[in-house]
């Protein structure tokens, strides 16, 4: 092939989006709302976007469970939010599965984040492709960032179970506080009961 044909046959295959190359410095949590034709829920971690796969059968459904669990004994000064990004510092902008937030920090319907400050709780339903992220970074950021409460889920035979941590004040990690299979029964953050075998029916 000689060059001039080479250079037609890549003139004619798609250009990528500026996105795809990001600034020597890493995107910062601002960038993300400006972005033109981001995929949706693309989260920022360490400066570097994150793309989500197709979501799984049980991932949307342990999040529907829990959503509507949490908004049943939600205190009326809180709001439960789904697949909304929280801004934890100037490279990093996850989008937790859940949240609980003050109901103060709600600014209107076209906020697109919130601040760490607002958050008592985050929720993420772990899936194979975000497995590290889900265990291990993303806990650290939301630990660093003072989030007080942090539930993992995982994919138990179909069935959710939940690990809660809470975090400690001296070390500003998390510590494990229960685990929990087919009740997830709680006194913190507020009481909580929810019946986990319920995403059978889902």
């Amino acid at each position: 092939m000689t060059a001039e044909v080479r250079c037609e046959a890549m003139s004619d295959s798609p250009r990528l989006p500026d996105w795809v190359f990001p600034p020597p410095e890493g995107f910062t949590a601002a960038d993300l709302d400006h972005i033109p034709d981001l995929p949706a829920h693309t989260e920022l971690i360490d400066g570097s976007l994150v793309f989500v796969s197709p979501q799984a059968s049980f991932h949307m459904r342990a999040v529907d469970l829990l959503t509507e669990g949490l908004r049943r004994h939600i205190a009326r000064d809180l709001r439960v939010r789904r697949e909304m990004s929280l801004v934890l510092g100037l490279r990093q902008r996850p989008e937790p599965d859940v949240s609980v937030i003050q109901a103060e920090a709600e600014r209107g319907p076209d906020q697109t984040s919130y601040e760490a400050e607002a958050v008592l709780l985050v929720v993420e339903v772990v899936s194979p492709d975000s497995e590290e992220r889900d265990r291990r970074r993303k806990p650290q950021l939301y630990a660093d960032a003072g989030i007080p409460h942090f539930w993992r889920v995982e994919n138990n035979s179909g069935r959710p179970t939940v690990y809660v941590y809470e975090l400690d004040p001296a070390t500003k990690a998390y510590a494990l506080t229960g685990i929990h299979h087919d009740r997830l029964k709680l006194s913190l953050p507020f009481e909580i009961d929810i019946d986990l075998t319920e995403i059978d029916a889902l």
